[in-house]
C-alpha cells in the first residue's frame, strides 16, 4: 500500500471548497475523489487502500454527523476529518466521541489539514492491515476439520493432550495428531502463538 495509492475523499456542497481541497490533496501526492452530497458519496464503492474522508458538517441531504454514523458501521477503516465554519462545542464533542479523527474549524491552514490527513491515512493503513490479518486467520481456522477445531479450542483453554482426549472421547495419540495438524494449518510456531490467534479470533475458552 503505497503513499500514491491512498485516497482522500471529500464531501462538501461548496464547489470552490471541493476544488481547492482536491488541488491541495493531489499536490501532496494522494488521490482525491470529491462529492457534493452524502448520498452521492455512499453510492461509491468501498476503497481497499488507505483512505480517509474530509467531511463538511452541514450538507444538503444527509448531514455530516449522520453520514459519520453510516461510515462507522460500514467502513470502519475510514477515519473522518470534519471541517466546518459553523461548529460548536456540543457538535465537536459528539463527532469526536463517535470516533472522528479530527474536527477543524474554517479557516484552517493547509499544514494543519495535511497533518490531519497524514495521521488519518496512517490510522486507516493500520486498520486495513489488522483486518487483513484477521481475515487470513479466519480462513486458516475455517480450513480446520470440525474435530481439529474442537481440539484447538480445548488446547488453548489449557488442557493437556490426555485431558483433551478424555473430553472428546479419543486417544491421546489421536489428540497429538490433530494438534499437529492444527499447528500446521494455523501456522502457529508455539502454543502461546496459537493461544494468541484464538484470542484474536474470539474463540471462547
Amino acid at each position: 500500500m503505497s503513499h500514491e495509492m491512498a485516497v482522500v475523499f471529500v464531501v462538501d456542497d461548496d464547489v470552490s471548497v471541493r476544488e481547492s481541497l482536491e488541488l491541495l490533496i493531489r499536490s501532496a501526492g494522494w488521490q482525491s475523489e470529491t462529492f457534493e452530497s452524502a448520498r452521492e458519496f455512499l453510492a461509491c464503492p468501498r476503497p481497499v487502500v488507505p483512505n480517509c474522508l474530509i467531511l463538511d458538517v452541514n450538507l444538503p441531504d444527509l448531514n455530516g454527523l449522520d453520514l459519520q454514523q453510516s461510515v462507522s458501521v460500514e467502513r470502519t477503516d475510514m477515519p473522518i476529518i470534519f471541517v466546518t465554519g459553523y461548529g460548536d462545542v456540543p457538535m465537536t464533542v459528539k463527532a469526536m466521541k463517535a470516533g472522528a479523527a479530527e474536527f477543524l474549524m474554517k479557516p484552517f491552514s493547509n499544514e494543519v489539514l495535511l497533518t490531519a490527513i497524514e495521521q488519518a491515512l496512517e490510522r486507516s493503513r493500520n486498520s486495513l492491515t489488522l483486518n487483513s490479518e484477521i481475515h487470513e486467520l479466519r480462513d486458516r481456522h475455517a480450513s480446520l476439520s470440525r474435530r481439529e477445531q474442537e481440539v484447538m479450542a480445548l488446547v488453548v483453554s489449557g488442557l493437556l493432550n490426555k485431558q483433551v482426549g478424555f473430553e472428546l472421547g479419543i486417544s491421546e495419540i489421536t489428540v497429538k495428531a490433530h494438534r499437529g495438524q492444527v499447528m500446521r494449518k494455523m501456522k502457529a510456531g508455539s502454543l502461546p502463538d496459537l493461544v494468541n490467534m484464538a484470542a484474536r479470533l474470539g474463540i471462547a475458552y
